[in-house]
Parts: C-alpha cells; structure tokens; sequence
C-alpha cells in the first residue's frame, strides 16, 4: 500500500515538475549565483526536459529595472569580467577538460545581447554529470534567463 504511494507521488511529481515551480524557487536558484532579486518579479516561462543522461531545466523572469541594473553590474564589476569583443565566448559547459574533478568556476562576461554569469562545479563522482548553470541578463529588455544543464 505505502509503496505505492509513494510511487505515485513521485510519478505525480515527476509529471507536474513544471506547474510546481514557484516564483520562490527561481528566487532561490537565481540568488545560488549572488545575483539578488529584491523586487517583484514575474515568471514568464519555465521548462524542463529530461533524458536518462541528461536534463535541461529553464525559466525565464521578468524583473525591474533596478534589479536588472544591479544584477548587471554585479556580473560587469566581478573580477573575471570579459567584455563584449565581437567574438564567441566558450561556455564553461564545454571548455572543461575534465567535468569530474577540479574547483568551480565562475565566469562572467558580455555577448552581443546579453551579460552572462557561469557556474560549473565539477561532480566529485567519475561519471556523475557536473552542476552547469547560466543566467542572461537581456541588455534590450528587463529578461533575466536562468539554465540548468546536467549531461
């Protein structure tokens, strides 16, 4: 009987992953990356896609414009700051030579459209997938986009 139910919990959770999602939990993944929302803000869109391997998780915000401000210059103030140089930036998903072992890293740099802040921390485990997380700020509009990739 038990069992059951917590396999339909979990199977209910696992289905309705995406309506559960609070503005609560964007708050909490954006501010893991010191990046502060202190007014209203509005949750515009939220996806997850899962794989056996991987999973792809995003939402995008619609925030004030002091807290875009701030949240730009946090990322334009840190001290690995690489401004906007009419070139591609390599993403720290894909420029780690070992995705197991090693320190975390932050990145924080300009694109054309956007300041980026990067964290990747490698998994500690020999084949457990590294925790890879982006957040845009959209220069043209108050958009922050927040990304979990796992692969």
């Amino acid at each position: 009987m038990y069992t059951g139910l917590i396999v339909l919990t979990i199977g209910i959770a696992i289905v309705f992953e995406d309506q559960l999602f609070t503005k609560n939990n964007a708050k909490e993944l954006v501010e893991e990356q010191d990046i502060k929302l202190t007014d209203e803000f509005e949750l515009l869109k939220n996806e997850s896609i899962s794989s056996i391997e991987e999973s792809y998780h995003t939402f995008t915000l619609k925030i004030s414009e002091r807290n875009k401000q701030d949240a730009i210059a946090k990322i334009k103030n840190a001290v690995n700051f690489e401004p906007y140089d009419n070139g591609s930036k390599e993403s720290l998903l894909y420029e780690q030579g070992d995705r197991y072992f090693g320190p975390k890293l932050i990145q924080n740099y300009e694109t054309e459209s956007s300041y980026i802040r990067e964290y990747f921390q490698p998994s500690g485990r020999q084949g457990y997938a590294p925790t890879f997380r982006r957040i845009s700020v959209s220069k043209t509009g108050n958009l922050l986009t927040f990304e979990d990739i796992d692969e």
